[in-house]
């Protein structure tokens, strides 16, 4: 991909003004919002159930969302997933409760999940589906 697509330099740019320690869960052959967020100082990893290409500068780890390991989560800012399969929301939001993180969603067109979040508008629509219960562990 030659540069930025304005929906993953959209969603790059909120998650680097809110988050410093996140993971991106399904990121299948799209990591632009994954390098966007490396180039702008956010500790990132991937995660996907299938191989993927290596992405230069950010670790990818094999992991099943319906049976994560979870240790791989304990320490986030925000677990995301970009145009998630409807079938893994349920398994998202548990993951993110679990170990108690923001979850943002961005799903296509006007799909959305049960009441569909708290509605982020940050030049494209994300969904806040979980946020973090504990003060101290939020960045800003």
């Amino acid at each position: 991909m030659a540069g930025l697509k304005h929906i993953e330099r959209s969603i790059a740019s909120y998650i680097s003004k809110h988050y410093r320690n996140v993971a991106e869960i399904g990121v299948g052959r799209n990591p632009e919002t994954a390098l966007a967020l490396r180039d702008r100082g956010v500790r990132v990893f991937c995660t996907d159930i299938r191989p993927v290409p290596a992405i230069p500068g950010v670790d990818v780890v094999h992991d099943d969302i319906f049976a994560p390991d979870v240790a791989l989560y304990r320490d986030l800012d925000l677990i995301y997933s970009l145009r998630p399969h409807e079938e893994m929301m349920p398994a998202l939001l548990a993951l993110a409760r679990e170990v108690d993180c923001d979850l943002l969603v961005y799903h296509l067109g006007f799909e959305g999940f049960r009441d569909g979040g708290e509605l982020l508008d940050c030049g494209v629509v994300l969904h806040r589906y979980y946020r973090c219960q504990n003060p101290s562990k939020r960045v800003f």
